[in-house]
């Protein structure tokens, strides 16, 4: 069959052609469009009447007196002014809301020109957040549509917090590990007063933003730009954060330098900065630190897969040796939070937001990081084989790397009048990696019977970097709800390293010797665009005609040389372990969807046909091409209906189609751990998954009491899962290499069986007013069905996790602040192919922290943190407590100079385990982890605000 990889564009000239033409046609259109359009623009700036001060965050909305299901909305920027555009000639009503505040309505009548409405001063509500007795009755939470809005004045904290202190006080908001969720989903992004802060990484504004700047939090579904222009949400929606500043506080120079250095059984240190720059639309923030006690407040994004990888894949996904990465695995958010073992860590970033004139938005950040890490690490892996007995690997682990990594993000949005809009988004990301890794490892049959045994060193440098960049355009036409938008996006990944591996392995038959240098490189590169036309069907109706084309490009090249000993060279390139594969993967989709929306009820549907080639070539280990086509229907639907001012639903549904990864496809072996060889599979298909999520919010502002439920699920046809033979005797791969008795070979596989996840999260949250605290109720359950084949045998892995838990926070002032958390997990395992490994155990986190400020300056800050793990293996069970104090004093009039003693861990315990299942076995972990010091560290705060 003729292979499209030899020449990929007699495929996609045709296409790029096609665009071309449609592309003239598309802006003689547009021309004509322009030549009649005829919208205004209305504006103006939202104030305090008792001072003038302008007001930040208010929300606006501007409902047509003909048409009341056609209304826009906005909030005001950083000096309080907002701008609606795009408003036809006719009559509004305005409604302007801000926490604190009587709603104000104004009429607005739009005659063939713009509408510049000047200063709309603001009165003050009933509610008055300054005084302690009516601040437990404040507004806490208000679910308006989709979005919950937290009111951050109703939530005390001490002077020193963060925002990540303020929001772990707010019901349905957590932060643990360096992940933060709302209402139980993953928050992917933060922006601060809407815009952009440090690009995706949702730790940084929560860790570095003092909470005394925050005003409101907003938690929503941010859907991608495209989806933002054309009102249909095209599936890339993320669950982000806004905070929105404070008045008074968004002025000005804030933010802290601290430096500190301890001492007890190792010399221990920790420096750094913050520094926000904050005035009107201008901002301009810098972080910086170093330190070696495992501190990071960042989430460090590692998009490029370059940490150790041996360039032969990973088969189904899972590490050949476990302990480090290597093998080449996904690797992604490479050290979110706490990482094991040791690091050291120095990092810097900026971000700038600005209005460059009236049209034009942009925002950018850059940042740098580099880390050592040295981890010690040991893990007992039970896989789920028939029998009576399972096969056991164990394993011992010495990892040294060092990660350097550059990445910055910017992003352009130009109204180039009411008509027009275009926004660009380019990224880049820079990574190099070095990593040396000593295992010893053993297989055994019930951990008796010893099978095999490695002792190996393995040596990685390697480097990659990702571009990419999306350009968006739209123009709204002179019939309301007519618009054109196109979206064009492209993406570079390219891959380069070198790699050493030296082993000893003794087999049940055999032993045998390793000395080998492999070279890598792989390159992707993807092209992709959509085309989306909107219509107005009716007076709440909107229909979209929409069509993407994609197309991705692969390479990837290995080649393994053994070491030639007379030589004394690697000299011998070993064809069974080289691979040269290309692959392309190119989509067409097109579709159409209907959108209706009134006061209560928004209703999107829609069904979208999509037709995939799938193409690859292999060169060696045997040389081959493939080809193959899938045509999928992809329906979707949303269901947002508002029961009250009080209660919000949303269902959502859509379903997808995902491609196997070039690793995945790569039919070469990797034997990075001699152990645990893996390998890739070049007949895998693309998988095709259903989502369905309800979400359902309640807020009674009177009784400041607050119910959230979310509901989703997830079902993968064609799934890809691991397939693990685990050898019975000798037996030879590829012509070339043996899998010795007890050693396993990993490979992707799709299965019929497909998997399914299930998740559940519930929270209320209500005050205790006799102690002047909040209490936040939470609990959930979640179930996972993977299937898996051992030694050819499908094994399904259910897992059922019933959780509960609880945060119990203070009110009381500014001087006294503490929180009590518990949570808990009891963690159900059954297995169909292996009952012997059926497990049950329990698992619980609950931490007390108390912050006292006393007598003319003096500070007290204590702490303990209680993890529990029963009933999992012999030596991994734990019971520890964490205790951290310090004691302070702050200096000068306005308390701006801090000086204080901590000590962490004091009693000593700290222990790094974690157990982690997926369809073929059982995992427990223990990593080297930071024991018990002191510092003594000095901190000035600095608070520079200005008037509005």
């Amino acid at each position: 069959m003729r292979s499209y990889l030899s020449n990929p564009f007699s495929v996609y000239f045709p296409m790029i052609l096609m665009m071309k033409r449609t592309g003239f046609l598309l802006l003689l259109l547009l021309t004509v469009a322009l030549t009649f359009a005829q919208t205004f623009k209305v504006d103006g700036i939202i104030t305090d009447q008792s001072d003038g001060t302008s007001m930040p965050g208010a929300t606006l909305k501007l409902v047509s007196m003909k048409d009341t299901t056609n209304w826009k909305g906005t909030a005001t920027d950083a000096d309080g002014k907002f701008e609606f555009t795009s408003v036809a000639n006719g009559s509004y009503k305005l409604r302007i809301n801000y926490t604190g505040y009587s709603v104000r309505d104004e009429m607005v009548f739009v005659r063939d020109a713009d509408k510049h409405l000047g200063a709309l001063p603001m009165n003050k509500g009933s509610l008055d957040l300054k005084d302690v007795n009516i601040v437990e009755n404040a507004i806490r939470v208000e679910q308006k549509g989709d979005t919950a809005e937290y009111n951050a004045k109703a939530y005390k904290t001490n002077p020193d917090a963060t925002t990540e202190d303020l929001i772990t006080k707010m019901p349905g908001i957590t932060s643990e590990k360096g992940t933060l969720k709302a209402h139980g989903e993953e928050v992917k992004k933060v922006t601060v007063d809407g815009k952009d802060f440090f690009g995706e990484d949702a730790t940084l504004a929560v860790r570095n933003l003092p909470a005394e700047v925050v005003d409101r939090v907003q938690v929503y579904d941010r859907m991608s730009d495209f989806a933002q222009l054309t009102g249909f949400d095209d599936g890339r929606s993320q669950k982000s954060m806004n905070l929105i500043t404070r008045q008074g506080k968004n002025n000005g120079v804030f933010g802290k330098v601290y430096a500190g250095y301890g001492y007890l059984t190792d010399h221990r240190y920790s420096a750094g900065a913050t520094v926000n720059w904050f005035k009107g639309n201008r901002r301009l923030s810098f972080v910086g630190m170093s330190n070696n006690v495992n501190q990071q407040n960042f989430s460090m994004q590692d998009l490029l897969d370059v940490t150790g990888s041996s360039g032969g894949g990973m088969g189904g996904g899972g590490r050949p040796g476990g302990g480090g990465y290597r093998g080449g695995g996904a690797v992604n958010n490479f050290m979110v939070g706490q990482q094991g073992g040791i690091s050291t860590t120095h990092a810097a970033g900026i971000n700038y937001t600005d209005m460059w004139g009236k049209k034009l938005k942009v925002s950018g950040s850059y940042f740098f990081n580099y880390a050592s890490n040295s981890n010690n690490n040991e893990l007992t892996r039970q896989y789920f084989n028939a029998g009576d007995s399972s096969t056991i690997y164990k394993e011992s682990n010495n990892t040294i790397s060092a990660n350097m990594n550059h990445r910055a993000n910017f992003r352009l949005e130009y109204t180039i009048d009411s008509m027009n809009k275009i926004i660009f988004n380019p990224k880049a990301s820079f990574q190099k990696n070095k990593q040396t890794n000593s295992i010893i490892g053993e297989n055994s049959i019930g951990g008796n019977e010893l099978l095999g045994f490695t002792q190996s060193t393995y040596f990685s440098n390697n480097f990659g970097y990702n571009i990419s960049g999306d350009l968006t355009y739209q123009h709204k036409f002179k019939t309301l709800k007519r618009t054109l938008s196109l979206t064009l996006s492209s993406t570079a990944n390219n891959r380069a390293g070198n790699t050493t591996l030296n082993s000893f392995n003794q087999y049940f038959t055999d032993s045998t010797l390793l000395d080998q240098i492999v070279n890598t490189s792989s390159k992707n590169y993807v092209v992709s665009g959509i085309v989306s036309y909107t219509e107005p069907a009716g007076k709440q109706g909107i229909i979209q005609l929409n069509y993407s084309p994609s197309y991705t490009w692969n390479k990837s090249d290995k080649e393994t040389f053994n070491y030639d000993t007379l030589m004394r060279d690697y000299m011998n390139q070993d064809t069974t372990l080289s691979n040269k594969f290309d692959n392309t993967y190119m989509t067409q989709r097109g579709g159409v969807s209907y959108r209706f929306a009134d006061k209560k009820i928004s209703l999107m549907a829609g069904l979208d046909a999509q037709y995939a080639w799938l193409d690859g070539t292999q060169l060696y280990p045997i040389a081959f091409s493939t080809s193959r086509r899938f045509f999928n229907m992809l329906p979707n639907a949303m269901l947002n209906y508002k029961f009250s001012e009080k209660a919000n639903i949303r269902i959502y549904y859509r379903a997808s189609t995902s491609p196997p990864s070039l690793s995945q496809l790569q039919n070469v072996i990797d034997n990075s751990n001699p152990l645990l060889l893996s390998t890739g599979n070049p007949d895998l298909k693309q998988n095709y998954s259903h989502f369905g999520m309800v979400r359902f919010g309640w807020s009674d502002t009177k009784r400041a009491q607050t119910f959230f439920a979310f509901f989703s699920t997830n079902y993968t046809h064609n799934y890809i899962g691991n397939s693990t033979y685990i050898a019975k005797k000798d037996t030879l791969l590829n012509d070339a290499v043996i899998l010795y008795t007890g050693s396993q070979l990993t490979q992707p596989v799709n299965l019929k069986e497909g998997s399914l996840n299930l998740n559940s999260f519930f929270t209320y949250g209500l005050p205790i007013k006799k102690i002047k605290c909040n209490l936040n109720l939470n609990a959930g359950f979640s179930y996972s069905r993977n299937p898996g084949m051992v030694n050819n045998e499908i094994n399904r892995s259910n897992t059922y996790i019933p959780k509960a838990g609880l945060t119990l926070s203070s009110n009381i002032s500014e001087q006294i602040d503490f929180s009590i958390n518990y949570s808990g997990s009891y963690n159900i395992v059954k297995n169909t192919l292996q009952k012997k490994s059926d497990n049950n155990y329990f698992t619980h986190f609950a931490s007390a922290r108390f912050n006292w400020l006393f007598w003319k300056g003096f500070v007290f800050n204590t702490g303990v943190q209680n993890t529990l793990y029963a009933g999992i293996a012999q030596g991994f069970n734990q019971n520890i407590f964490l205790w951290d104090a310090s004691f302070g004093y702050k200096f000068f009039k306005d308390k701006s100079l801090e000086v204080k003693v901590s000590g962490f861990d004091l009693l000593n315990q700290n222990s790094g385990i974690s157990r982690s299942i997926n369809e073929t076995y059982i995992e427990d972990s223990k990593n080297q982890v930071l024991r018990r010091y002191l510092m003594l560290t000095v901190t000035y705060t600095i608070r520079q605000f200005k008037k509005s």
